[in-house]
C-alpha cells in the first residue's frame, strides 16, 4: 500500500491592527464605488433633457436672478426659442416687479396657443405702466383671439397714453373683428354719429387717427364707411390720414364711396389722389 503524507498548513494569525486597515479600505471602497454610482446615475439623468428642455430649464432659474438684466436676457432668449414650451415658461416674466422685464416678456409668449396668449396677455393692459401697456397690446394683436377685443376697445377709448391707444387700434385691425368698428370709427371722426359710440373730449392724435383709418380698412366692414367717407373730405384732417382713409375704403370696396373718392382725385395732394385713384380701381374690381 502507497501512504499518503498530509502536509502541515499553518494558518497564520491576522493582528488586529491588520484587521482595522483592510476594514478602513474595504468601506473607502464601497463609499468610492457608491459615488461613482450616484454621479453616474445624475449624468444619466440630464442625459435625458433634450437640447431643448436643457436650455428652457436653464432659463427658467435665471428668471429667478436678482440682476434684472439676467432676467430680461432669459426672457429674450425663451423667445429666441419660439417654442410653446419656452413661452410658458416666460408667463411668470409677465408679473416681474420691474415694467421692463414684464414688457419684453409679452412678446415672449406668444407661442402659446392663441387664447391662451391672450389670457396671460390681458391683465397687463391695466398695468401702471405705459409702455407695459402698449407692448401688451401689441402682443395680444399678433394672438388674433377675439377675446381681446373688448379689454382693447376699453383701451382704445379710455387710455391716457397715446401710444397705448394706438396699439390698441393696431392690435383690433390685426384681429378684424367687427365688434371694433364702432370704437375705432368714432375714434376717426368723432362728429359722425354712430350706433354705440360716445363723444369724447381728447384732443385727437395724428397717428391714432392714422392707425384708425388703417385697421377699419383691415376689418373691411361698410359699418366703416361713413367714418371713412367723412375724413377723406375733411379737407382740415392731416394729409396722412386722410390717404390711410382713401386706402381703407379702397379695401372694404364699398361702391357708396365712389364719388367721395372722385372728389379728392384733383386733390392739391398728389399722394391723396393717388390712393383715391388705387380705390377706385379696387372698388370696380369688387364684385
Amino acid at each position: 500500500m502507497v501512504k499518503i503524507k498530509h502536509r502541515q498548513f499553518r494558518v497564520p494569525i491576522l493582528s488586529r491592527q491588520w484587521i482595522s486597515r483592510a476594514f478602513r479600505s474595504l468601506l473607502v471602497c464601497f463609499l468610492t464605488a457608491n459615488a461613482f454610482a450616484l454621479i453616474f446615475a445624475q449624468e444619466r439623468a440630464g442625459r435625458t433633457l433634450t437640447p431643448l428642455q436643457f436650455e428652457i430649464q436653464k432659463q427658467r432659474e435665471r428668471l429667478s436672478a436678482a440682476d434684472v438684466e439676467e432676467r430680461r436676457d432669459a426672457v429674450m432668449r425663451l423667445k429666441a426659442l419660439r417654442h410653446p414650451d419656452a413661452s410658458r415658461v416666460a408667463v411668470s416674466a409677465l408679473k416681474d416687479n420691474l415694467a421692463i422685464v414684464r414688457a419684453t416678456a409679452t412678446s415672449a409668449v406668444l407661442k402659446l396657443p392663441s387664447e391662451e396668449a391672450a389670457e396671460s396677455l390681458i391683465p397687463l393692459l391695466d398695468d401702471k405702466d405705459e409702455f407695459v401697456r402698449q407692448e401688451a397690446a401689441y402682443a395680444l394683436g399678433q394672438t388674433r383671439s377675439r377675446t381681446a377685443v373688448a379689454p382693447l376697445i376699453e383701451r382704445l377709448a379710455g387710455d391716457k397714453k397715446d401710444g397705448v391707444r394706438g396699439a390698441a387700434a393696431v392690435a383690433l385691425g390685426q384681429i378684424a373683428d367687427e365688434a371694433a368698428v364702432v370704437s375705432l370709427a368714432q375714434t376717426l371722426s368723432p362728429q359722425i354719429g354712430l350706433p354705440g359710440s360716445r363723444k369724447s373730449k381728447r384732443k385727437p392724435n395724428e397717428l391714432v387717427l392714422r392707425v384708425a383709418a388703417h385697421s377699419l380698412g383691415q376689418i373691411a366692414s361698410r359699418a366703416g364707411v361713413p367714418a371713412l367717407v367723412a375724413t377723406l373730405e375733411d379737407e382740415k384732417a392731416p394729409d396722412d390720414v386722410r390717404r390711410e382713409a382713401a386706402f381703407a375704403l379702397g379695401q372694404i370696396g364699398d361702391p357708396s364711396a365712389r364719388q367721395a373718392l372722385q372728389r379728392v382725385l384733383s386733390a392739391r395732394d398728389p399722394y391723396l389722389s393717388f390712393a383715391a385713384k388705387k380705390a377706385l380701381r379696387r372698388i370696380s374690381a369688387t364684385p
